[in-house]
């Protein structure tokens, strides 16, 4: 089964995506996780992006299909693939049409996931990272036991510069314009359902297999 998770930043899509890979085994691929990797090593990708992610733009389409094409091409899904965070703009879904067609790998479903602007401004600014685990700690969701240091290795806890509010509010802003009409694209082709952002893990598994049809050992 091939998804596309669609929502605003901070909505849950990291989290529906966890369940989704542990228990049915979907393989995830997060052009967000791939593009922060790459800023990491300081690849020429990583600098190439870095400045776009930072400030809460989007990354040119250009460069941002030629990854998800390289990585779809190049993976191995024997129980498929869910998208998170690509595409954003209409140009980019219909980028990837193609880019599926050409490689006979049609979406089932998009599922997009809502919660109101000011749950998400919340939910993200309160975002904790540790700088070396990457284990991610909410500062009244889910503190770690001692301030600003990670209860798994005892990293330094970091605020991404995507994390501050100021690139939140910009995220937020751009995916209102730009990225919720490709709902209305999607629906056009009879693939969108609807997940509540304010779900419970139970309520995940209820979703995806009444809703979406996957149950374990079924793709």
């Amino acid at each position: 089964m091939n998804l596309l998770i669609m929502g605003k930043p901070g909505a849950g899509k990291g989290t529906l995506a966890s369940i989704l890979q542990d228990n049915y085994h979907i393989t995830h691929i997060s052009t967000g996780n791939i593009f922060r990797e790459e800023i990491a090593k300081r690849s020429p990708l990583g600098l190439a992006v870095e400045n776009f992610i930072t400030k809460g733009e989007l990354v040119p389409d250009e460069l941002t299909n030629q990854i998800v094409k390289s990585v779809l091409s190049e993976g191995d899904f024997p129980n498929g693939f869910m998208l998170d965070g690509y595409p954003r703009t209409k140009d980019q879904a219909m980028a990837l049409d193609l880019i599926l067609a050409e490689l006979n790998m049609p979406l089932n479903f998009v599922v997009d996931i809502e919660v109101e602007d000011d749950v998400l401004l919340q939910r993200i600014t309160g975002r904790r990272v540790c700088s070396q685990c990457n284990t991610i700690y909410h500062i009244t969701l889910h503190p770690s036991t001692k301030i600003d240091v990670c209860d798994v290795c005892g990293g330094e806890l970091i605020q991404r510069e995507d994390d501050k509010e100021e690139s939140v509010k910009n995220r937020i802003r751009i995916y209102n314009q730009k990225t919720e009409p490709l709902l209305d694209y999607y629906r056009q082709k009879g693939l969108v359902v609807t997940l509540d952002g304010r779900f419970k893990r139970e309520d995940v598994f209820e979703f995806v297999e009444m809703k979406l049809g996957v149950t374990h050992g079924n793709n």
